[in-house]
């Protein structure tokens, strides 16, 4: 008697795979019986022989099902898939985590994640979601205006935008009454956590950044980019290094001196290639380029006297300044 044909048959071998896909991993086997049942359960009808006949076709289409046996009984499973569980844990914590992202679209993201792998382990997944408490993003464009910045630069426009800033009332204001700005994008770099877009501006013949997620009416123009031969010379690696929150100043070569086991404090930021000189048995010297801006003065305070500033003059007074005005700012 020919088996009886499901209202789904034509669509089989999409939910075996689906079956093995979200049902099944290297802790959780399906038995012949389970996998009849849930193909059932889709409108499908199926014996023993066609499936191990599927199975077979499935392998070399480039599905990892492997067979285990004990005793007489047999179990099914996928093995290989294209993440390994302790790199989608990584991708989930990153999306998590990431500022830029906002928390709807960690979710949406996180969950289109989780769908890479069975629903067993997707749970070992929604467990890295718990990591939240995090300041996210509110600007739930920034998603889409990466994809756009990404167009314009591989297609060589200029972009426009309005750029925003918060007011005391919590609120993204357009800056100089919604001026329009016209620029040249290069290149996007990630730092502290954030997204920013490096662009020639021609109008001061400069190359400067914007952070993406105050950037906001992003048009890409049919006007080509200019600022190549600018960007050719520029190192981008330098750049963000010598930027302290991507704060701008004045790019300055500043002389540090500081306590022996400060060391790697200047090694995590300023890379191994920094040249340090021993000034006695308990301190060293070393000279690096900084954007000079606050925003590194602070980050010299928040070492607490571990290292100081030796030079040259004008950052140091620079510096006494501003211990100056926290001075007097709380009247001591």
């Amino acid at each position: 008697m020919a088996e009886r044909k499901g209202d789904n048959q034509k669509l089989k071998m999409l939910y075996l795979a689906k079956i093995f896909s979200e049902e099944s991993d290297d802790d959780h086997y399906l038995t012949m019986p389970e996998i009849i049942k849930k193909l059932a359960a889709y409108g499908v009808n199926a014996d023993r022989k066609t499936i191990y006949q599927d199975i077979a076709e499935l392998k070399k289409f480039g599905m990892d099902i492997l067979t285990l046996q004990e005793g007489r009984s047999y179990y099914y499973f996928l093995g290989g898939r294209d993440f390994e569980m302790a790199e989608l844990k990584l991708l989930v914590d990153a999306v998590q985590s990431s500022k830029f992202i906002s928390e709807s679209k960690s979710r949406e993201l996180i969950k289109k994640l989780e769908d890479l792998v069975s629903k067993h382990q997707a749970t070992q997944l929604h467990r890295q979601v718990l990591i939240a408490g995090r300041v996210k993003t509110m600007n739930e464009s920034i998603y889409y205006n990466v994809d756009k910045l990404h167009a314009a630069i591989n297609s060589d426009r200029k972009i426009k935008f309005r750029y925003y800033d918060w007011n005391l009332e919590k609120k993204l204001q357009p800056r100089y009454d919604g001026m329009w700005y016209q620029m040249s994008p290069w290149a996007l770099i990630w730092d502290d956590e954030m997204y920013y877009l490096v662009v020639y501006d021609t109008k001061h013949d400069k190359v400067t950044h914007y952070r993406v997620d105050k950037m906001k009416e992003i048009e890409i123009l049919d006007d080509p980019r200019e600022g190549k031969e600018a960007f050719r010379k520029f190192n981008l690696a330098d750049y963000t290094k010598s930027l302290f929150g991507m704060y701008v100043g004045d790019e300055t070569k500043v002389t540090l001196e500081g306590e022996n086991h400060m060391v790697g404090v200047l090694i995590d930021r300023f890379g191994k290639d920094i040249i340090i000189a021993p000034v006695d048995e308990k301190h060293f010297r070393t000279t690096v380029t900084v954007a000079v801006s606050d925003h590194f003065l602070g980050w010299i305070i928040s070492l607490g006297g571990g290292v100081r500033i030796a030079g040259p003059d004008r950052v140091v007074a620079r510096m006494k300044n501003l211990i100056r005005q926290l001075n007097e700012q709380y009247d001591i």
